[in-house]
């Protein structure tokens, strides 16, 4: 979250009018994240979250919107995004697509315990069956083409040794995608971005998974990589906390349990959920948008952490008996 384009209290109120939620109480940008405008805005009607769309199209963002709602309906804890009398739930506000959804109690975890991963995986898995049947379809927009087309642009920044890794992985995953293993891997609506920061909690209790504008239609076990590379290790080697890891996935698939062409893939989707990260960060980091309350994230921490997949890869006895 960041704020590319300012938001006067009088464009929010605009919106509140059409929304029907009162006055404007307090209206403050969000710092952190990367590619949208955000801001809290609190009304006589509750705490809100307002998001102006910078990078997303009007033909894309249905399918974000729609799958909260979506989710929402089924008893998933994600924010709701607030409709109009007809039903509409994407509005313009300073000139950018906007949407408004209700602000989640808690915080975020960063140093998550055991009990928090086992928390997320069981509800990462929850949404993962509740998604399945959302109407609107979407592929995952930062999948397997944005990763090609991307790696190209930051390539030459990068020295030798980190250009030839790049290179390599992103040849190793266009290879894997082509074999019958990966096409049979079982997809639906995947969050993609479910980071620490993503999820809210009150103690040990979830009240929420937030951020969905990643989100897409993609294999069910890129988006559960996309956690335990997050959720599971310790940050600064890359390494994984076995009581984290073993919590996390065992959650998981008392819920989910996995097929065996998702026991097979765990190491090479690591990597590829490692890679999308690396790719991401490079891009944000070499070729940057101006923005108030911008941080770039550092690149190099993905970097060590698909190393660190290449190198130590799991051994299937992680994810228990089949």
């Amino acid at each position: 979250m960041a704020v590319f384009t300012p938001v006067s209290t009088e464009q929010a109120q605009v919106l509140l009018d059409h929304l029907k939620l009162g006055p404007v109480l307090e209206l403050k940008g969000i710092e952190g994240g990367i590619e949208n405008t955000n801001y809290f805005l609190t009304t006589e009607s509750g705490e809100f979250v307002l998001t102006l769309f910078e990078r997303l199209s009007k033909e894309e963002l249905p399918f974000y919107l729609q799958l909260m709602r979506h989710l929402a309906v089924r008893a998933i804890p994600v924010p709701n995004p607030q409709a109009d009398e007809s039903g509409g739930l994407l509005f313009e506000v300073a000139g950018k697509p906007a949407a408004l959804v209700n602000r989640l109690d808690g915080k975020s975890q960063l140093e998550p315990s055991p009990q928090h991963c086992q928390t997320v995986g069981d509800m990462l898995a929850r949404m993962h069956l509740a998604g399945k049947d959302v109407a609107h379809q979407q592929p995952n927009l930062r999948g397997l083409t944005w990763w090609n087309d991307t790696a190209a642009l930051v390539m030459e920044f990068l020295p030798p040794r980190l250009a030839g890794l790049l290179q390599q992985e992103v040849a190793f995953q266009n290879n894997l995608s082509q074999t019958a293993t990966y096409l049979s891997l079982p997809r639906g609506a995947i969050h993609a971005d479910l980071f620490r920061d993503n999820v809210m909690f009150q103690g040990e209790r979830l009240t929420g998974f937030f951020d969905f504008y990643f989100a897409g239609v993609d294999a069910w076990l890129f988006d559960l990589c996309v956690c335990l590379n997050d959720w599971c290790i310790d940050a600064p080697q890359a390494q994984f906390h076995p009581a984290r890891l073993k919590a996390f996935l065992d959650a998981y698939q008392r819920v989910r349990p996995l097929t065996a062409s998702e026991r097979q893939l765990l190491n090479p989707m690591l990597r590829a959920a490692a890679l999308r990260f690396w790719i991401s960060r490079l891009w944000d980091f070499h070729l940057p948008r101006q923005a108030n309350l911008l941080k770039p994230h550092d690149p190099t921490h993905f970097e060590r952490v698909l190393c660190q997949r290449i190198a130590s890869p799991l051994h299937p006895q992680v994810l228990g008996p089949h």
